[in-house]
């Protein structure tokens, strides 16, 4: 039985992990870094240094800035410096108007900005932001570890805030309990209801950016191609198709940058929404109870939370591999499984999608959240019939939890090689 303390321990780390975004989380928590920098100065800045690790980089350079019809990190820096509040967190750019847009536009073109690729670090996210103004003041921010996590700010040489740059700093929060997938699914299901109830916050924020979503044609209209005739006429129109439906459609929202907030997870919208839509409509159309719903949410969320504790916020590994095997947890206990069932879908999961490379996000993103999802449900079916992939094959041991750490492995360390590579093709391309 998990006691009160420990509860209230992964309760605060949840409500940490899982919080509302306005697009992609990688060019806001820049734009967060630059109202900072810009707040700690006084006043609008002249010039803008941007100092940004390999990964932020890869994640923030093909996606678009809601409410700007623009793509890529000089207009959200811009508007970081003009309008952007870091009291709101990743959403930085929430009252941004039309105005402020054409400003955006006019600072950039002023060639008031210049990015640069952090040399000499290890940490994947790793942000470093150094304004000044035209009499020579400056002021410097720096985020790491986490994407709202600031651990250096100064003002003209003045030391205001300054934390170590250790790789997975956990000083923090260092309360943080150990999790396993028994303690993580024992939580989700014996938990008292009501200290559960505030994930629901999670499906109104997701299931309204997948609503929105099909109001307009983001991105690459997948979400919208699924639900139209031609994708029902090859998917059809089931519980499945709706599933894949329903979860692309927000994230074709979200990497278009529309205006819209999305629940993320782990500092990833799309993770959030991974999480989210599969296991919210499958329970309404297999008529679960809300309980029933509130638990799965719970599931999926904190396993996401969990395999991320080993693989890090940013890697080379696709963040949708993490977040689907979470609704894949969500699914199988929806369908009635326990948690030898659970178990099984993580197993089946990472059987199927360990290895998926992220590329940057992106729109096509929504391609891979519907790859991810479709496997969610698959290895959920198999999961509720006892049928899982087995010690014998790839990455999978008896123990659970050693595979989950067998996926990190992989992501983490044994892809860094590819990481790169990917950075480099994306970088010369951009060039030409």
């Amino acid at each position: 039985m998990i006691h009160q303390n420990e509860r209230k321990q992964i309760i605060d780390l949840i409500k940490r992990e899982v919080v509302p975004a306005i697009g992609c989380t990688e060019p806001m928590a820049v734009s967060l870094c630059v109202a900072k920098a810009t707040e700690t100065l006084g006043s609008t800045p002249a010039r803008i240094e941007a100092y940004l690790s390999a990964n932020i980089l890869k994640n923030a350079m093909g996606v678009g800035i809601p409410g700007t019809h623009m793509v890529g990190l000089p207009i959200a820096v811009a508007l970081g410096a003009l309008v952007g509040k870091s009291e709101y967190g990743l959403e930085v750019l929430r009252d941004v108007t039309e105005s402020d847009v054409t400003q955006g536009k006019q600072y950039v073109d002023e060639k008031r900005i210049s990015i640069h690729l952090k040399d000499g670090i290890e940490e994947k996210l790793y942000i470093e932001v150094v304004v000044s103004d035209d009499s020579g003041h400056h002021a410097t921010a720096v985020i790491a570890h986490d994407h709202t996590h600031f651990i250096k700010i100064e003002k003209d040489g003045e030391t205001l805030l300054n934390r170590p740059l250790i790789k997975n700093d956990n000083t923090e929060h260092s309360d943080d309990c150990e999790l396993s997938l028994q303690k993580v699914f024992e939580f989700a299901t014996t938990s008292p209801l009501v200290e559960l109830e505030f994930i629901k916050e999670a499906r109104r924020l997701n299931e309204n950016a997948s609503r929105e979503a099909l109001k307009g044609n983001y991105g690459h209209a997948l979400g919208k191609t699924l639900s139209r005739p031609l994708g029902r006429g090859i998917m059809g129109d089931s519980i499945f198709s709706h599933i894949l439906s329903a979860t692309s459609s927000a994230c074709d929202a979200r990497m278009a940058g529309a205006p819209i907030p999305v629940m993320s997870n782990s500092g990833s919208g799309n993770q959030g929404i991974s999480c989210t839509m599969p296991v919210v409509v499958y329970a309404e159309e297999n008529h679960n109870t809300d309980e029933e719903l509130t638990r799965a949410l719970i599931l999926s969320h904190l396993t996401a939370i969990y395999i991320k504790q080993s693989l890090g916020k940013l890697s080379a590994l696709c963040g949708c591999v993490v977040a689907s095997t979470g609704s894949a947890c969500g699914l199988t206990y929806l369908m009635g499984g326990g948690y030898e069932q659970v178990a099984y879908s993580v197993k089946n999961m990472i059987a199927n999608l360990a290895g998926m490379v992220c590329d940057g996000a992106k729109p096509a993103c929504a391609l891979k959240v519907t790859s991810g999802v479709s496997t969610a449900v698959l290895s959920a079916m198999l999961a509720i019939q006892n049928r899982h992939a087995t010690n014998a094959e790839g990455l999978i041991e008896d123990d659970v939890d050693r595979c989950i750490h067998n996926l990190t492995r992989v992501g983490g360390a044994g892809m860094n090689e590819t990481d790169k590579m990917v950075l480099d093709i994306m970088t010369h391309k951009a060039n030409k």
